[in-house]
């Protein structure tokens, strides 16, 4: 039986190795994002389920994904200004090239190959929940805009369940987050509805509570049950979420 080896390596044990917010840099794009760019294109911001936000504590935010607008909105939604946290993106490599990737990088996000995620990728996601850091990932793995809630790639569940087996009590969260943009391709003056779902608490999927590294069988066993629900969760969200705003239009 073999077992996945995701455990921090030795020259990655203190959080200066992890993915960095600029201490210049982050407040200035926090600021411009949620009081100019913002503001000055959409005609509503509308965010309900601010509740379900911890403040603290290892935290996965899984957002549906439905325009590039969405690594701006989100901040604006549950970034510093709201729980006092910067967020840790997880963006394919595709997004990490040239001047974007250099803002990305300095503002907490790092790179992983969603057609074939690396070690090291997934093992800096579990380091960054082991030092209780806000992550965003994008479970259904690109931009679909037909407001339907896509298949969930297992990447994320992979990354919670090893952090939470590996580190005990540790009590990785994650919450299930919809955007719906009206039009669903955004423009000058439309509206964007962020809504938050109620967490998911990662330690009630393990097979165990040993604390170690689990099994590939037991990670892929694990991962398909909280993937299943966390699906299950994000399709209710926004299926609320489009009847409420349909309403009241």
């Amino acid at each position: 039986m073999s077992t996945v080896s995701l455990s921090p390596s030795p020259t990655s044990q203190h959080p200066h190795h992890l993915s960095q917010c600029s201490p210049w840099l982050t407040p200035i794009a926090y600021f411009l994002g949620e009081k100019i760019v913002l503001p000055g294109y959409f005609g509503q911001v509308a965010i309900v389920g601010q509740e379900h936000l911890p403040h603290q504590g290892p935290v996965i935010l899984a957002p549906t994904h439905r325009a590039r607008w969405d690594s701006i909105v989100i901040p604006y939604a549950a970034g510093r200004s709201v729980t006092g946290r910067d967020l840790h993106f997880m963006v394919t490599s595709d997004e990490v090239q040239g001047l974007q990737g250099w803002f990305i990088r300095r503002l907490g996000g790092f790179a992983i190959n969603v057609r074939s995620p690396s070690i090291a990728s997934l093992r800096h996601g579990i380091e960054l929940l082991q030092h209780e850091q806000m992550m965003v990932i994008y479970p259904e793995g690109g931009i679909f805009r037909d407001r339907q809630v896509h298949r969930l790639k297992p990447g994320l569940a992979r990354i919670a369940l090893q952090a939470e087996a590996q580190t005990h009590e540790l009590g990785v969260k994650i919450i299930p987050v919809s955007l719906y943009y009206d039009p669903a391709v955004p423009r000058w003056r439309g509206h964007v509805e962020v809504a938050f779902g109620p967490p998911l608490s990662v330690d009630t999927y393990l097979p165990t509570q040993e604390n170690r590294a689990l099994t590939a069988e037991e990670v892929k066993s694990s991962a398909r049950y909280l993937i299943e629900d966390l699906a299950h969760n994000l399709t209710d969200l926004s299926t609320t979420q489009q009847q409420r705003i349909e309403t009241n239009l």
